[in-house]
């Protein structure tokens, strides 16, 4: 099957005390349409810089990134957005305090579009996102609810809906049930499992959980000092415990 995503020999260095340190070093990573990637690591292994790198929020120092073998390394973190999206794991990033959940389900749907002065026509998309939410308790009566009036898991699953309303050809998920209780980090876990599923999205999603480590996803990568030192296929993730797992940390 064709790659969605190529990852290049990829090498992202900074410079400390006059030292040079590879934070990623020489990655090499295929994506598959439709792969749920989970990605394991300790803090400093690379994992957020990856992300970075394939949104184009950091430059690589060298190396490539294509999608859909289109080249786009250089491509801007604006121009990206119109095809990868990310969910982070601060729950107040990725949303407007101030706007309410409409308002900002709007905003996700226009995004990567050209920007200029229009009428925004919240009332004519009403009953689409009442549909999205239908499903969603702590969400579906809550359209008007200004977003910094929500709980964490309510702004979280926010977040979450917003990555995925247009539906993106990749989308990465930055350990983004980390900052919940864990009532409330199963029962968005969940929900990212079903409409991953549901919708055959690609994922590529960073986690420090074992257990969701274990559980979800088709494939399990593990990041150690900027180089992928784990990559096991369906198969083999299949036959994995988290006991397995413990060397790497």
């Amino acid at each position: 099957m064709k790659s969605l995503l190529e990852i290049d020999n990829a090498v992202k260095t900074i410079y400390n005390d006059s030292q040079e340190l590879n934070i990623l070093d020489g990655i090499n990573l295929s994506i598959k349409p439709q792969d749920f990637i989970v990605v394991l690591g300790t803090n400093g292994a690379g994992k957020s810089t990856l992300l970075d790198a394939i949104t184009g929020a950091n430059t690589l120092t060298s190396g490539k990134i294509l999608l859909n073998d289109e080249d786009i390394t250089s491509t801007n973190l604006a121009k990206r957005s119109r095809y990868i999206s990310r969910v982070y794991q601060d729950p107040k990033l990725g949303t407007s305090p101030r706007m309410t959940v409409a308002e900002n389900l709007l905003l996700a749907k226009r995004r990567g579009l050209p920007r200029r002065l229009r009428l925004r026509k919240l009332n004519e998309h009403m009953a689409e996102f009442k549909d999205f939410t239908k499903d969603l308790p702590t969400l579906d009566n809550r359209l008007n609810t200004f977003t910094e009036k929500l709980s964490g898991g309510q702004r979280q699953t926010l977040s979450f809906l917003m990555a995925i309303i247009q539906k993106p050809e990749l989308l990465l998920l930055d350990e983004h049930t980390a900052a919940l209780d864990p009532q409330t980090s199963q029962e968005l876990m969940e929900l990212t499992d079903k409409v991953i599923r549901e919708k055959k999205l690609t994922c590529l999603m960073v986690t420090h959980n074992l257990t969701e480590a274990v559980k979800y996803g088709n494939r399990l990568i593990v990041l150690k000092k900027g180089k992928v030192v784990l990559d096991l296929d369906s198969e083999a993730k299949a036959k994995l415990k988290e006991e397995d797992l413990l060397e790497y940390f």
